[in-house]
């Protein structure tokens, strides 16, 4: 069964992004990258992080969300859906009525179609995945 935290070791960052092909993060890289993360969603089986997503934020108006990872074998079956709505959700918490704030994401190539069910819109690039945003607006 899946469960979700909202920590995450560095090791296991590092692994999950293995899992997928990204390039490797030293030690150092992914403590002080999680250390400065506003808000993490971890998906976990059984003892074991098979998924994470991440939000950076200037607690101001805008916002990044620098990774959503799945494990190859657990793909598909709505994890990845659970982290963003997650992180989407928090944020909200986080804004005042009238407020709002600009997420922007760099979506992997060919990811993009994931990322239009949350709302976010296309800003096209010849060379790599679509760079996408959305306003929250309360």
């Amino acid at each position: 069964m899946i469960t979700y935290a909202y920590t995450i070791r560095p090791e296991d960052y590092i692994h999950l992004r293995q899992t997928v092909g990204w390039t490797s993060l030293s030690l150092r890289q992914a403590k002080e990258g999680l250390a400065h993360t506003a808000h993490v969603c971890a998906a976990v089986d059984n003892g074991t992080v098979v998924g994470m997503s991440r939000f950076l934020f200037d607690y101001g108006y805008v916002g990044y969300i620098s990774d959503v990872i799945v494990t190859p074998e657990y793909q598909g079956i709505g994890i990845g859906k659970h982290m963003v709505q997650d992180l989407l959700s928090w944020i909200e918490t986080c804004i005042e009525p009238g407020e709002y704030v600009q997420i922007v994401l760099a979506a992997s190539k060919g990811r993009e179609p994931f990322y239009y069910q949350f709302g976010f819109s296309d800003r096209p690039d010849a060379t790599t995945g679509a760079g996408m945003m959305k306003r929250i607006q309360r």
